[in-house]
C-alpha cells in the first residue's frame, strides 16, 4: 500500500474496529523546518484578508462560499457532540443529556455569556418549534454515533473541540474536523463523521483533517490513521498518518489558498 493509499469500506457494525486495528503503528511527525515551509508557502499566495481554510473548501475549491446561519442541521454536530460527552460524564441518558445541554447553552446566553451571532446566542431567541427540531436533530446525530462505536470495543472519547492551526503570517487560520478519538494502544487514531454520501475529492479532504490535527499536536506523531464514516451512504474512508499523505494535504491547502472561491470554514454536518 503507497503512502497516499486511501482505505475504503462498507460501513458495518465490525468495520469501524478493523479499521483502528489495522492502522499503522508508526505515523510521521512534522518538524518545525516542514511547518515553516508550509507556512511560506501560504504567505506566498496572496490575499486581501484573513482566510480560514479546511477540508470542505479544499473539497469544494470551485464553488463559491456559502454565507454560514445556524440552522437545526448546522446545530446538531456540534450539540450532539457535547450531548453525548455529558451523557457520558453524568451517567445519564441521551434524551435527559440532550435536554440539560441545551438548557445550560441557554442559560449562558441568557446570562449574557455569549457572543450575538453564536450557537448558544441563537438556541436562547428560538421558539418553541425551531427548539424542538434542534433536540431532534441533536438526538439523531448521537444515536448515529452510537451506532457508529457499536462495535468498536475500544477505548474512545468525542473530543472537545475540532483542531485548529493559526498562522499569523499567513493571515490564516485552518481547522480540521475531528469528532472521536480511539487509543487501542500507543498509537492515536481519528474518527469524524459526515451526512450525505463522499464526493470526488473526500480522500483530499480526510488529509487535510490528518494535517490540521498533526499541526495542532506538535508534540507527537500525526495519528496513525484518519477515518471519514459517511453513515447515510454506509461507507467509511481511511488515510494513514505517512509524510506522504501530509504533504499531499499541504499541497491541497496551498491551491485553495490561491482560489479566489474559498475564503471561509464552512460549516456542515
Amino acid at each position: 500500500m503507497t503512502g497516499t493509499a486511501l482505505i475504503q469500506r462498507r460501513l458495518g457494525v465490525e468495520q469501524l474496529r478493523t479499521l483502528v486495528t489495522s492502522a499503522p503503528l508508526e505515523s510521521a511527525q512534522l518538524h518545525d523546518v516542514q511547518r515553516a515551509s508550509f507556512a511560506q508557502h501560504l504567505r506566498d499566495v496572496a490575499h486581501p484578508g484573513h482566510r480560514r481554510l479546511d477540508a470542505w473548501a479544499v473539497e469544494h475549491a470551485r464553488q463559491a462560499p456559502r454565507a454560514f446561519y445556524w440552522t437545526p442541521t448546522a446545530a446538531r454536530r456540534t450539540i450532539g457532540n457535547a450531548v453525548l460527552r455529558r451523557a457520558h460524564r453524568e451517567a445519564t441518558a441521551l434524551p435527559d443529556a440532550v435536554d440539560r445541554e441545551l438548557a445550560a447553552r441557554r442559560s449562558r446566553a441568557a446570562a449574557g455569556y455569549a457572543r450575538p451571532g453564536s450557537l448558544d446566542h441563537w438556541l436562547d431567541g428560538l421558539a418553541p418549534a425551531v427548539l424542538t427540531l434542534v433536540r431532534a436533530e441533536a438526538l439523531t446525530w448521537v444515536a448515529t454515533l452510537v451506532e457508529c462505536t457499536r462495535g468498536l470495543a475500544l477505548p474512545w472519547a468525542v473530543v472537545t473541540s475540532d483542531a485548529y492551526y493559526d498562522l499569523a503570517g499567513a493571515r490564516t487560520t485552518l481547522r480540521g474536523r475531528r469528532d472521536l478519538v480511539v487509543v487501542p494502544d500507543e498509537r492515536r487514531v481519528v474518527v469524524r463523521l459526515r451526512s450525505g454520501q463522499p464526493g470526488r475529492y473526500a480522500g483530499t479532504g480526510l488529509r487535510v483533517d490528518l494535517l490540521v490535527d498533526s499541526l495542532a499536536e506538535p508534540s507527537t506523531p500525526a495519528a496513525a490513521r484518519m477515518i471519514g464514516l459517511w453513515p447515510e451512504a454506509g461507507v467509511a474512508l481511511a488515510v494513514d498518518g505517512t509524510l506522504e499523505n501530509l504533504r499531499a494535504a499541504a499541497r491541497a491547502l496551498v491551491r485553495t489558498a490561491g482560489a479566489p472561491s474559498t475564503q471561509a470554514v464552512h460549516q456542515a454536518a
